[in-house]
């Protein structure tokens, strides 16, 4: 394993063994029980230079042997897949947009559009350990003049909106909170993990969860979603769907840095004239914490699927339990009060 940098137990020493990962003053890992642990790493996914090729896929069935689930198009897209679910780990969306004729950029039906898709891989792996495109020859971002390369697209005023989809390993997971039998939990890398010889099928786990992302399958009642690859992480392996990624559009690491990257590429987003694109899933501030998975989009989360103000949906039950608790109190108090009076 020399020269390869471990993501497992053994590597917590490796990486500099400070407890990293703290989102809004919470520390999600510690919290789980490892008060000293690795940085905690996750998924930045640039929707942006996603092709739709699907690999990541593939990558994710072929490592964690997810049954096939279905080949068959829906006539509503070139998306085969739909959704997350039990037999769907990772989902690439394909969302087309007819563009009004104001909104086609100058120069002709030719030029390219901002936010079009199409992109081709960057000419060279970019630098960092989580691999961010690199730039060209002459500094600029690879592709076309808006800092995203344009495809055929352009010339037809449409557009693909690309996104590789997965479970957002919540900071505040719900999931968690629910589970009566302790088949899910967290590991000390961040990634929340489904136990499938703890797991009893009661399904749970299913509506708490804001994003719809873990499914039961027909037959085997259990429920099932992304691992992180944590066996590949516990190897010193890149997870099998960032590993496969052409374009680096999924880029997986420490979530410190990919923010702080996630960030950059915004920024540069922004100075090429592309104001729709925004981050999400980013911010420790939000419904759920911060995600461990977040991504760069170019419209609404609403056009990617994607709730727009995700909250925990567990959030609510330590204020009921406690309501619970005094009505119960108050119930017995005159319970008893009644008794007594009777008594007497």
């Amino acid at each position: 394993m020399a020269g390869r940098r471990r993501w497992g137990r053994a590597g917590a020493a490796a990486g500099g063994g400070a407890a990293t990962g703290l989102l809004d003053g919470h520390d999600p890992v510690a919290a789980s029980g490892y008060p000293e642990h690795p940085p905690r790493v996750g998924f930045f996914t640039d929707t942006s230079i996603c092709i739709g090729c699907k690999a990541c896929e593939v990558a994710c069935k072929e490592w964690n042997r997810v049954p096939e689930d279905g080949l068959q198009l829906t006539g509503m897209s070139y998306d085969n897949t739909g959704e997350l679910g039990a037999d769907t780990w990772r989902h690439v969306a394909f969302i087309e947009q007819r563009l009004p004729a104001a909104s086609l950029p100058p120069g002709g039906p030719g030029a390219p559009v901002p936010g079009g898709s199409g992109p081709a891989p960057p000419a060279s792996p970019g630098p960092g350990s989580s691999g961010a495109p690199s730039g060209g020859a002459d500094g600029a971002p690879a592709g076309g003049a808006d800092g995203i390369p344009a495809g055929s697209a352009g010339t037809t005023g449409v557009r693909w909106l690309m996104s590789s989809d997965v479970c957002k390993h919540c900071s505040r997971a719900a999931c968690l909170d629910v589970c009566p039998t302790g088949a899910l939990f967290r590991t000390e890398l961040g990634a929340v993990v489904v136990q499938r010889d703890v797991c009893n099928g009661c399904g749970y786990c299913i509506p708490a969860c804001p994003y719809g992302v873990i499914g039961q399958r027909p037959g085997d009642g259990r429920a099932w979603k992304c691992t992180l690859c944590s066996d590949r992480l516990a190897e010193g392996l890149r997870p099998a769907c960032a590993t496969a990624c052409p374009t680096r559009s999924i880029q997986f690491g420490p979530l410190d840095e990919l923010r702080e990257q996630a960030a950059r590429r915004l920024a540069e987003l922004h100075g090429a004239g592309v104001a729709a694109a925004r981050l999400y899933g980013h911010d420790p501030g939000d419904g759920v914490g911060g995600a461990g998975a977040f991504f760069l989009l170019l419209d609404e989360p609403e056009v990617y699927g994607l709730p727009p103000d995700p909250v925990v949906t567990t959030r609510d039950l330590p204020a009921m339990w406690r309501r619970v608790a005094l009505a119960a109190t108050a119930l017995a108090g005159a319970g008893l009060a009644a008794f007594a009076g009777r008594r007497r």
